[in-house]
């Protein structure tokens, strides 16, 4: 069956929808039972390497809330993995490098990834695409600024104060950092096109670190470069804290500006300028209020979302795993009745 004409896929595209589509980043995870289960003696990238699993939990949202497209479950190392970069997923601390990126000559570690690398990834999509009939697939990655944060601290960071020596101290190796990582990023995500997806999000979780200035001198090409090459289809591009980058997010040349939830989409929609469509953007805390609450809070971001070309209605942020999944299903109603 054919996704073209999907709420999702047409807001996208900035056309009229039957109703507000709406999915949920880290909507395929820890809140749900049936993935806690499903994961037990399965380590997060020997998951996202198994087929059979990423499928399953791919569509196990898709499933319990009836949202208007499935996000691709997998982890923004993956690609990086898939070229040898000796790295491991901690449980509570997220990725970790065994040997951090800081010269030249580390580099050379960071190979062109090919789809011979990720087979895993294109028997993944294309078992999904075809499970999934007329409910759109999102492609997934990482983008270069947030992959060097993890590639320069050898971990999550809160101040990235590696990430910025480098990037200020050392440009030319910055640039050829960020070059060789978003010739990856672009390949993994070209994998995914290839095989089904409908569409594509890239994430930069970090580089709401930086001002606005620097983002577009040292990031924004970067990025930019990864969205040209995937333009056959919807492209979003979300960060967090990235209220002052909004509007160059877009330049970069994504079709959707994802907005988290410290900017009302009221506000945000100026900043990002025309021809873009909008998605976010409610507090992931929210769905631990009150029913009412969250009932006010839905109607109040549907109609902020009136201001923008396009609205895909999602967390302003992932789904954390303490949440109540029948809260997420009644926001997916209430988004569905347009209540």
């Amino acid at each position: 069956m054919s996704t073209h004409d999907s709420a999702f896929l047409k807001a996208c595209r900035r056309e009229p929808v039957p109703h507000t589509p709406v999915w949920f980043m880290r909507q395929a995870g820890r809140a749900l039972p049936e993935y806690r289960k499903l994961r037990e003696g399965n380590q997060m990238l020997d998951a996202c390497a198994t087929p059979d699993l990423v499928t399953e939990i791919t569509l196990q949202p898709v499933r319990r809330y009836g949202v208007d497209a499935a996000i691709f479950f997998s982890d923004i190392v993956v690609p990086l993995k898939a070229i040898g970069v000796d790295l491991d997923i901690v449980p509570g601390v997220g990725p970790v490098v065994a040997q951090p990126i800081r010269s030249a000559q580390d580099l050379e570690r960071l190979r062109a990834l090919t789809p011979e690398d990720v087979p895993y990834i294109t028997e993944s999509v294309r078992n999904l695409v075809g499970e999934l009939g007329s409910t759109p697939l999102i492609g997934f990655a990482g983008a270069p600024f947030t992959l060097a944060s993890y590639l320069v601290e050898g971990g999550p960071s809160k101040n990235h104060a590696a990430t910025k020596a480098l990037m200020y101290g050392q440009p030319e190796l910055w640039a050829d950092l960020l070059d060789r990582l978003a010739t990856i990023t672009l390949a993994f995500l070209r994998v995914q096109i290839d095989a089904g997806a409908s569409a594509v999000q890239l994430f930069d979780s970090w580089v709401g670190a930086l001002p606005a200035k620097d983002y577009r001198a040292y990031v924004q090409p970067h990025s930019a470069r990864v969205l040209a090459a995937v333009s056959d289809v919807p492209r979003i591009h979300f960060g967090v804290g990235t209220g002052e980058l909004l509007h160059d997010m877009g330049q970069a040349g994504a079709d959707v500006v994802g907005v988290d939830w410290r900017v009302p989409l009221s506000e945000a929609v100026p900043r990002i300028g025309p021809g873009k469509a909008v998605q976010g953007n409610l507090d992931p805390t929210l769905v631990f209020a009150p029913d009412d609450v969250i009932a006010r809070k839905v109607r109040e971001t549907l109609e902020e979302g009136k201001a923008a070309e396009g609205h895909v209605f999602n967390l302003g942020h992932g789904v954390l795993p303490e949440t109540d999944p029948d809260k997420l299903l009644r926001v997916v109603e209430l988004v569905h009745a347009g209540l």
